[in-house]
């Protein structure tokens, strides 16, 4: 179900992904606040529209303002422990990675999921895109179901 927010004026795109952080510093006192802080922080949330004709507001935090969007959570592609790495299955994350040069760094820590929540995988997409994993994990590429599944 889509919600709609205002986002900063850079990311207005239909497609568009982001992860809601919450509030920041620049938002106290802002007329703006309950149209803008509705999401649910640690998301990972998709621009499923953007509003015609929306004008844009001034905004503390984002430098060329707000616009009105439409937004629905995203699924978060991750990379998974091979064992039960399987469509309707619950999992976690392997765990933390310090090889951020390594190609599968962004999902073995994806955006919008946490290392100590479980997760249903939606499907699964095959093998890594690294050759080997620097830890000797085996995983699985898989994608999470969105949060409103």
């Amino acid at each position: 179900m889509s919600t709609v927010t205002l986002l900063g004026s850079r990311l207005v795109e239909e497609g568009a992904q982001f992860v809601y952080n919450g509030e920041a510093p620049g938002c106290e006192g802002c007329p703006y606040r309950n149209q803008c802080l509705n999401l649910t922080a640690g998301v990972k949330y998709e621009v499923t529209s953007v509003r015609d004709g929306a004008q844009t507001l001034e905004c503390a935090v984002h430098d060329e303002g707000v616009r009105a969007v439409e937004v629905e959570p995203a699924t978060v592609v991750a990379n998974v422990p091979s064992a039960n790495a399987y469509a309707g299955s619950k999992t976690q994350l392997a765990g933390e990675c310090p090889y951020t040069e390594c190609p599968s760094h962004e999902y073995c820590e994806p955006d919008g999921a946490s290392l100590d929540e479980e997760y249903r995988i939606k499907r699964t997409k095959g093998d890594p895109p690294h050759e080997f994993c620097y830890l000797d994990r085996d995983l699985t590429m898989v994608e999470f179901e969105s949060p409103d599944e």
